[in-house]
């Protein structure tokens, strides 16, 4: 009998695969136990504000991944969609903690501090200041996609066109002193639907709901990438021609995701008003959008968890490099962007794909027993 061969090591410790199918759960499973478990843990109460923080900014780069990432609308006006949802929350607040029959405090100080204006008295309400967070900025996106995508304007035409609609915005708020604050914009925000942000418990509550919401939202976005319409929106930011060709209208497939991507936006502005406590048009002007964007660039714009990680990632360095290089903070932000989009398209994500595996051992099949040799006969 022919004696065994030698044993591979790779067949002494064989690896462990998981299941694709399982992956995405065990991902989300993973991710909820960082958020609710090691993350509440671990932060102090201040720590933990500054993650709800950047969490809002995660759920807006969800919104341009989708957008940009999968239909190839480079998003340059998120924060259009960000303020309006955050000043419809902000309103409802202000209203809120100044009392019934009462005006806030800036129109108090600023205006004639006798009449509401007329377009505020629906925001007493918090069914309709809730619709509005979605309503408004969806609908807003839906009327330039429409007026955009139907003239096939696409490209740099179309990232400049969104980025003029946000500073434009940005813009009239300040002019608005005596209805929106102008330049201060609505500030010192007390409660949230009858809960006092001053509590750590309560600020603990806004953050498990804001950590809540994300993972909501990445599982219905995955569900996205992975339906129909998902590969329907790749085809078209790959071929827009030829999908036309095939019975489709592109335009009503990238509006799809530019309108989902701003209501996102909307939601994650809502969000943040009772994280932070304020809503101004520095947070949504031109300078933020383009923030969204770098953390979804470098996170890995096609990647899920690409893009969330990365806005948390630059988030939590501009709150702490700026603190230390307070002047040239933007410069290494612009660095990092340009070395990202030079030398990795793909993103943090697109490093996976340089990693060196081993690769799997190849199992030879079995080799016939050799017949012996006259002189190996034994007698």
């Amino acid at each position: 009998m022919a004696a065994p061969g030698p044993v591979h090591p790779a067949h002494q410790e064989p690896r462990v695969n998981i299941s694709p199918r399982l992956r995405a759960p065990a991902g989300f499973a993973v991710a909820a136990a960082l958020l609710f478990l090691a993350a509440p843990l671990v932060l102090s109460d201040f720590r933990l504000g500054l993650l709800a923080k950047y969490l809002c900014w995660a759920i807006v780069a969800l919104g341009i991944g989708l957008a940009w990432g999968r239909g190839g609308m480079l998003t340059l006006g998120q924060g259009l969609f960000f303020g309006l949802g955050g000043y419809a929350m902000a309103m409802h607040l202000k209203l809120a903690d100044a009392g019934d029959g009462k005006l806030p405090d800036f129109m108090t100080l600023y205006g004639s501090g006798t009449e509401l204006p007329w377009w505020w008295e629906p925001f007493r309400s918090p069914v309709f200041a809730l619709a509005m967070v979605l309503v408004v900025p969806m609908a807003v996106a839906a009327v330039i996609g429409l007026a955009v995508f139907r003239r096939r304007v696409r490209g740099a035409y179309f990232a400049i066109l969104s980025q003029a609609l946000c500073a434009a915005f940005a813009i009239w708020l300040v002019g608005q002193q005596t209805s929106t604050g102008g330049t201060n914009g609505l500030t010192d925000i007390q409660g949230f639907f009858g809960y006092d942000l001053g509590d750590p418990k309560n600020q603990r509550m806004v953050y498990f709901i804001i950590a809540a919401v994300l993972l909501a939202l990445m599982i219905g976005v995955r569900q996205l990438y992975v339906s129909r319409y998902g590969e329907l929106l790749v085809a078209v930011r790959d071929s827009e021609e030829r999908v036309r060709f095939l019975g489709y209208d592109p335009a009503l497939v990238k509006l799809g995701a530019y309108v989902l991507a701003a209501g996102m936006a909307g939601i994650a502005g809502a969000l943040f008003v009772p994280a932070v406590g304020i809503m101004s048009p520095a947070l949504i002007g031109v300078v933020p959008s383009i923030e969204f964007l770098i953390g979804a660039a470098i996170g890995g714009r096609a990647s899920l968890p690409g893009v969330v990680l990365g806005a948390v990632a630059v988030a939590w360095a501009r709150s702490s490099l700026s603190e230390q290089f307070p002047s040239g903070w933007t410069y290494v932000q612009g660095l990092i962007f340009i070395v990202a989009v030079a030398f990795l398209p793909g993103g943090l994500a697109s490093l996976k794909k340089y990693v060196v595996r081993r690769p799997a051992s190849v199992e030879t099949p079995a080799q016939p027993a050799r017949k012996p040799a006259a002189e190996e006969v034994p007698a």
